[in-house]
């Protein structure tokens, strides 16, 4: 029962997040449409918008538009971008002090510093399942990939056996070999054979 019941919260959530994204998206768009359609009062210092304010919305849609791809992709990389353009909002917008701007250009440093030393190359990944007869090089030029083969003929299932003799790995679902870049994963095994590799790609 308790299975089910995470099980069931698990999607409640995701759904959950997508609609809030939706929401947030639907907003963003609709302030987008007030922003050009009042862009004509830009030269009035008086009026909404002046360049200050400019500014802050521009910030504040970024801000949101990453916040979507915070919602929907849940990677490492998203709350950064988050927190980098929240960050830098404060930094640019807000002119209270020059101790102020000191801390905030202090804390982007860090988080590149995080960036740079903490994160590793696969805490970033983009995840793809073929068919194991794909052909490798229609893999290469159809999703911008550099995956080694020899000739035309070689396949997915190919490159990876070749990949796990080298490395002497043992055939199984779930098994990984791993390139500079990006790795291949058994993704299926059925009736003894290997049919769907997924193609892990790391994001950088």
């Amino acid at each position: 029962m308790e299975k089910y019941a995470r099980l069931f919260l698990k999607h409640l959530t995701k759904i959950m997040e997508f609609i809030i994204a939706a929401l947030l998206a639907c907003s963003i768009i609709i302030m987008i449409a007030q922003l050009v359609l009042s862009i004509d009062a830009l030269p009035d210092l008086n009026t909404y918008p002046n360049y200050d304010d400019l500014l802050g919305t521009c910030f504040n849609l970024i801000i949101g538009v990453e916040l979507i791809r915070m919602l929907y992709l849940h990677t490492p990389i998203t709350v950064f971008e988050v927190l980098l353009f929240a960050i830098a909002r404060q930094v640019i917008i807000d002119h209270s002090s020059p101790f102020n701007s000191l801390i905030g250009v202090v804390a982007i440093a860090i988080l590149f510093a995080t960036r740079k030393f903490l994160f590793a190359a696969f805490d970033e990944t983009e995840k793809t399942v073929f068919s194991a007869s794909q052909k490798v090089y229609q893999i290469n030029r159809l999703f911008r990939l550099e995956i080694p083969y020899n000739d035309k003929d070689d396949t997915l299932l190919d490159v990876l056996l070749r990949k796990m003799g080298e490395d002497d790995v043992e055939p199984s679902a779930g098994s990984c070999v791993y390139f500079t870049d990006f790795g291949l994963r058994i993704a299926r095994i059925k009736d003894g054979k290997i049919t769907r590799i997924e193609v892990i790609r790391s994001i950088h």
